[in-house]
């Protein structure tokens, strides 16, 4: 469903800076109203988002009120970036509003497969309002707007960890593995860790949640490999997975599991007892709603373990904007504006209770959407997701990520995959890795 995230080369504004900053004056969205066109009413518009639709009644009274029909396609983040690629190609029409993700805001630029949005957002005003803006920002050109705040966060369920006799969270590495060996050996939780192993973009962002856990990065602000030495940060990341997955600490059918599986089929339903690279908003809008979760109230996040003490939480918004072959502008920039009212935003991650929210969904993208959620204490973990998000968020690539980065990560989960099945060591893993960032010209 999501991935990585964090582009620009621009240092993400905290969460609770950014919280600090509406005490000054509440940010509303309506601020981007500025040269908005008028939609055509009864208009139907095309929607495609990697995260499931938004509640009914909320969409219905979006058309009420605008007269713009909506149909919504949810599509898992990897199939969804190939039909985006196959219709921007061919140069036919797909939808009127469509994901436009942090990894792919270099590669947008360059291609022009996305309409900028400079016209109907400011984005100069919009900075104080939005914590991750510079993420889909490129020389100036907005190629999406945020529809989200995310993190990399750790979870685990600490009733688990309270059954294993473990009483105080680990803070490390290798206290992490050393309590998660005790759960699996107290017979637990047969496989405590969750880790999607499928070939796909969800092992790509764990891996680099790991390296910064070990005190490093995967690529130099020049888009050099970082992680070929076996001292290297990286390469410690992906020897810790594929060691996990051997030793049994991994559900051996996470091997053709992705992401979204893992949190909804495992985690929620007590399979695992800890998502070491989880998203942030996962306990409140997966693991806390009865209807799809056996284990509400049991997961909590904690500082992510590092090398040394608590690790950075890389940051991974995702966005939406208007593919250039778009039919409907009008009416998707009425949507787009709509989607990020912050009491849309706040109720998407739970400030109004499970049945308003959208499954996944991590925390709203704006200011006066964050206050909300927070001042609702309907969501368990909002202020702790503020104090990672303070102390320890950082930008996946110091320079954004680079135009080329669907080759990058693509060579990245499928020769990690591979790493985990056996099919290949780590070091002829890493050895791929590292060439085909010298082909794309890193």
């Amino acid at each position: 469903m999501r991935r990585t995230k964090k582009a620009g080369g621009v240092a993400a504004v905290t969460l609770a800076s950014a919280m600090a900053l509406s005490v000054c004056g509440t940010a509303t969205v309506s601020a981007q109203s500025t040269r908005t066109p008028s939609a055509k009413s009864d208009v139907t518009i095309n929607v495609a988002i990697a995260y499931p639709a938004p509640p009914k009644s909320l969409l219905d009274e979006f058309t009420a009120k605008t007269g713009i029909k909506v149909n919504y396609s949810y599509i898992q983040w990897d199939n969804l970036q190939t039909k985006i690629v196959a219709a921007a190609e061919a140069h036919t029409y797909f939808a009127d509003v469509a994901d436009v993700d942090w990894s792919k805001v270099g590669e947008y630029y360059q291609t022009k497969w996305f309409t900028p949005l400079n016209k109907y957002f400011n984005p100069s005003s919009l900075y104080s309002q939005y914590p991750q803006l510079a993420s889909f920002v490129r020389n100036g050109e907005l190629l999406g707007m945020p529809s989200d705040v995310s993190l990399l966060v750790t979870t685990v369920n600490t009733k688990d960890f309270t059954k294993a006799g473990i009483k105080t969270m680990p803070t490390t590495l290798a206290q992490y593995s050393t309590d998660l060996n005790k759960i699996k050996t107290a017979g637990v939780v047969q496989h405590p860790l969750d880790v999607p192993l499928a070939a796909a973009e969800g092992l790509s962002t764990y891996w680099y949640e790991l390296t910064a856990a070990f005190g490093g990065q995967v690529l130099s602000s020049t888009y050099k490999p970082e992680f070929t030495s076996p001292n290297s940060a990286g390469y410690k990341a992906m020897e810790w997975i594929v060691s996990a997955y051997k030793s049994g600490l991994i559900p051996k059918g996470n091997l053709d599991l992705e992401d979204y599986q893992g949190f909804d089929d495992d985690m929620a339903h007590n399979l695992t007892a800890s998502v070491f690279s989880d998203y942030s908003g996962d306990v409140g809008t997966v693991y806390d709603v009865p209807s799809s979760s056996t284990v509400v109230g049991d997961v909590s996040y904690i500082p992510t373990p590092g090398a040394n003490g608590p690790a950075p939480n890389l940051a991974n918004p995702d966005g939406i904007g208007i593919p250039a072959e778009a039919k409907n502008v009008s009416a998707a920039v009425t949507f787009i504006k709509w989607y990020d009212e912050p009491a849309n935003q706040a109720a998407f991650a739970g400030a109004d209770g499970p049945s308003q929210v959208i499954s996944g969904f991590p925390l709203p993208a704006n200011v006066a959407g964050l206050n909300a959620l927070v001042k609702s204490g309907k969501v368990p973990g909002a202020s702790e997701l503020a104090t990672l998000a303070e102390h320890h968020s950082r930008a996946i690539f110091p320079a954004g990520a680079p135009p080329w980065y669907p080759a990058f990560s693509n060579a990245v989960y499928t020769n990690l995959h591979s790493a985990a099945a056996g099919q290949e060591s780590v070091a002829s893993a890493i050895s791929a890795i590292a060439s085909q960032v010298a082909s794309l010209g890193g």
